[in-house]
């Protein structure tokens, strides 16, 4: 059974909801933590709708944060827990995904996945598994998990943009190269990426004005 993901929203500033942007949230973080990005977005995205759920476990390395699934090196799980917190969170973000487009009355090409870190790594396997293609993903510093399944796992191929800093000790920058080689090979047409020079593991002004040009070819609709 999926668990319901609680999420806040930031409603569109024309009033009429024509994209939703989906935030995944990092590892030990919640929903609000990239909530905020919808303000700055949101005035050259007056269309948009903006929602972002919490994770839908307790973190145990940060208590008062949520997590998508455990990270062994960081909480002590093995790996088994690991990849079956994995499978049973891209569950219930599908489930909270075709809620959306329900409730809101949206087709898959009018939302937008935006991650970051651990949400990144969810936004990244979900998607492509997804069997309607989204508008587009972006990912901020995370990876792709599982790279060498994702060839013969991909079902739809939604343009992806790719932003990591060069300066990242939690994520290896090394990441980025490494998921869109594996995106190429399973067929991804669209494939951007963009280096935050100087910038660690975070998000820059630099990285949200791209990730806000993407947003605006994909949302605008």
């Amino acid at each position: 059974m999926t668990r319901v993901l609680q999420a806040g929203r930031k409603e569109p500033l024309s009033g009429e909801a024509r994209s939703v942007v989906v935030f995944l949230h990092g590892y030990g973080a919640n929903g609000a933590d990239l909530l905020g990005l919808a303000d700055p977005l949101s005035e050259h995205l007056p269309d948009t709708l903006f929602v972002a759920p919490d994770a839908p476990e307790a973190c145990a390395g940060a208590p008062m944060g949520f997590q998508w699934f455990p990270i062994p090196w960081i909480d002590g799980s093995s790996q088994e827990e690991a990849e079956s917190g994995m499978r049973a969170a891209a569950e219930d973000l599908n489930a909270f995904l075709d809620a959306l487009l329900v409730d809101e009355d949206m087709l898959p090409e009018q939302m937008v996945l935006l991650g970051f870190s651990q949400g990144t790594m969810m936004a990244l396997h979900v998607a492509p598994r997804r069997e309607d293609a989204v508008a587009g993903l972006v990912c901020f510093s995370g990876r792709l998990l599982s790279p060498e399944l994702l060839e013969d796992d991909t079902i739809s191929r939604p343009p992806v943009l790719l932003v990591h800093g060069d300066a990242d000790d939690v994520v290896p920058p090394q990441s980025l190269p490494e998921a869109a080689e594996a995106l190429q090979k399973a067929g991804f047409k669209e494939v951007f990426a963009h280096i935050m020079k100087g910038t660690g593991h975070g998000i820059d002004p630099e990285g949200l004005g791209v990730a806000l040009a993407f947003l605006r070819d994909k949302c605008s609709l």
